[in-house]
């Protein structure tokens, strides 16, 4: 099993976020497309709903058409295929089914809705190059669940090398939000795993037979364990930016619930910050896409304009896998496709022009 990759070329990290995120990713797509670079990221590593826009550019990518390393059809075989997705009422179909159907978990029905998407294809049937690299969370041992076409990996317990499961699950995994959605249980083979260095459940059955699988974004929300090391890193964050509250509650569930998005906030913040030190210790170049991000701070010129309630409004925008309007997905996806413009032609593709026309000009941001 070769692992080689060469991370002298450009990764990309799509985070988590539901149907907000997906949203905001197909814009930072069809950007990153417009300039020609999507076609040059060799690893694509995703969480949540960044898995569910990059399990659609995963699945589609046999039949993209590319001309001058611009894809031509990716508005027909992933953009509109994913918002038409995010018409639909994702997550409280699959709670409701989930309990209704005998046989059927709430996860079951999840990565059946995911197939009318994936059309049924497993993580072997996805291309060699780009990696598509899907991350989950391990309820029993805490880590880090990557999902790819070469290989499953836990570094607790090993990997297995070129699993054979589908694309739908992997994504359900990556975007189980829990206590709702999750688990994700796969059940393997225990004689397929391969021991690695550092392994401490390797041939253990208790965590060999099945994985448990939750969010990756309880472990990881900006999906950047898989591509920190990466030249360029290209990041599309459509996380939740953490809010302020000039009045705590005394309510213990709700004191709970709080200091759970404290820890989560410090996560994100600990991630980034650790991303930008070591990118510029090792002279490596980063450019960072977020739905929070002051555009005004980018060196990028840009010649359209935005109303910063209106932006900020799209960040505070839900998360869940339920129906996103027009007008929601349209200023999602302008939002996604200008910040990933300012970020990329602050960073990497200085020499572009400035846009001057929204790509979806019914629903400007001014």
């Amino acid at each position: 099993m070769s692992q080689s990759i060469d991370h002298n070329t450009p990764a990309l990290a799509l985070s988590g976020g539901g149907f907000r995120a997906t949203l905001f990713h197909c814009g930072a797509l069809m950007r990153l497309n417009e300039l020609s670079y999507l076609t040059k990221v060799s690893r694509i590593s995703s969480v949540s709903g960044g898995s569910i826009a990059s399990g659609m550019l995963a699945a589609a990518w046999p039949r993209l058409n590319v001309a001058n390393g611009v894809i031509t059809n990716l508005q027909k075989e992933v953009v509109d295929p994913l918002r038409a997705f995010c018409r639909r009422s994702v997550d409280s179909a699959a709670v409701g089914w989930g309990a209704a159907l005998p046989g059927k978990t709430v996860a079951d029905v999840l990565a059946d809705t995911y197939d009318d998407l994936y059309r049924g294809i497993t993580l072997q049937h996805l291309p060699d190059s780009p990696q598509f690299v899907f991350n989950a969370t391990n309820l029993q041992t805490g880590r880090l669940v990557r999902m790819q076409k070469l290989r499953l990996a836990e570094y607790s317990i090993g990997q297995i090398p070129n699993p054979d499961i589908r694309l739908a699950v992997a994504v359900a995994a990556s975007s189980a939000f829990p206590p709702v959605l999750s688990p994700v249980v796969i059940k393997v083979d225990p004689t397929k795993w391969v021991n690695i260095k550092g392994t401490s459940h390797y041939g253990d059955a208790k965590y060999t037979r099945e994985l448990s699988m939750t969010d990756g974004g309880a472990y990881d929300n900006l999906g950047l364990e898989t591509v920190d090391d990466f030249n360029p890193v290209i990041v599309s964050d459509a996380g939740a930016p953490f809010g302020v509250e000039d009045v705590s509650s005394a309510f213990w569930p709700q004191q709970a619930l709080r200091a759970l998005d404290i820890a989560t906030d410090q996560a994100r913040a600990l991630r980034k910050r650790l991303l930008f030190a070591t990118s510029s210790a090792a002279k490596r170049v980063t450019a960072f896409c977020g739905i929070d991000v002051d555009i005004t701070d980018f060196t990028a010129q840009q010649r359209l304009t935005v109303n910063t309630a209106t932006v900020a409004a799209l960040a505070r925008m839900r998360t869940r896998l339920n129906p996103f309007s027009e007008e929601e997905q349209g200023r999602l996806i302008n939002w996604g496709w200008l910040m990933m413009d300012a970020a990329m032609r602050s960073r990497i593709t200085q020499d572009e022009p400035a846009p001057k026309a929204w790509p979806l000009p019914n629903f400007p941001l001014s």
